[in-house]
């Protein structure tokens, strides 16, 4: 017997791969999603349920659902409108079968074994100059963080040097070709925007405590404080992505505006 719409809405889930194996989870539930969509379950114009909804729903983290929502958004099939929710903005044909990129926590997965490696590496073998050069990079990223540009190349900066004071080549190619997926990887590019509407940027204290475990020339403390500000940067990027936060950043936006233009009218 065939389920009704809304039964198939509150069905558990098979998150097995088509290929009989395992898989990221995120992909399965993309799959399961755009199921749904070519069943009908939901039509263009829908709402959503709620990410909490979903997670309870499919058994997965939060985490997890908000990495499949960036998929699909990416395809431009679902629409996050801030304050209301995510809609169905259009139903999948037959090209859009998912081509996953590499998802931003994939990236941040990966960053976190390089780059906590390269900062245990390079405080074996980091100069004095190179310090004072990541000392003046991260009172630049404080500059660039009260700048409304969007920029961070302070911060790129900041950790192609650690990349390159590791002294080990391979590292420090891996680091630039992870940094770069930053940009060219479509999901990965959502969700830095994501994070700059939601005023989501680099955290200088966070930077300090690598620079200070460098200068103290301590391999362990190195890649704790490495790991440590990267697993802050994954926190940041989840709360950049809640539809919650992200609204509230927006209002926040224009109350601003608000607040200006009221003033260039006097």
């Amino acid at each position: 017997m065939s389920l009704t719409p809304n039964e198939r809405r509150t069905a558990p889930r098979d998150f097995r791969s088509s290929e009989g194996g395992e898989t990221r989870l995120y992909k399965n539930i993309v799959r399961l999603l755009l199921d749904d969509l070519h069943a009908g379950i939901y039509a263009v114009g829908d709402k959503m349920p709620a990410e909490r909804d979903l997670a309870l729903r499919m058994g997965v983290s939060r985490p997890v659902v908000r990495e499949a929502m960036l998929a699909l958004e990416v395809l431009g099939l679902i629409e996050v409108r801030l304050g209301s929710g995510t809609y169905v903005v259009r139903l999948p044909g037959e090209s859009d079968a998912p081509e996953f990129s590499v998802s931003p926590f994939e990236l941040l997965e990966a960053r976190l074994l390089f780059e906590g490696e390269a900062a245990a590496l390079a405080a074996n073998h980091i100069t004095d100059d190179e310090i004072a050069q990541l000392e003046a990079l991260v009172e630049e990223i404080q500059r660039e963080n009260r700048q409304a540009d969007g920029k961070e190349d302070a911060d790129l900066r900041f950790h192609l040097l650690i990349a390159h004071a590791s002294r080990n080549t391979a590292v420090e190619r891996t680091i630039l070709d992870l940094w770069k997926l930053r940009s060219t990887s479509p999901e990965c590019k959502l969700l830095q925007e994501k994070a700059r509407i939601a005023n989501v940027r680099p955290v200088v204290e966070e930077h300090n405590a690598v620079v200070e475990a460098l200068r103290q020339r301590d391999s362990s403390a190195a890649r704790a404080a490495m790991r440590a500000h990267l697993d802050g940067v994954l926190q940041h990027l989840l709360f950049a992505v809640e539809e919650d936060a992200v609204a509230e950043a927006r209002r926040s936006v224009a109350k601003t505006r608000e607040r200006f233009q009221r003033k260039s009218s006097f």
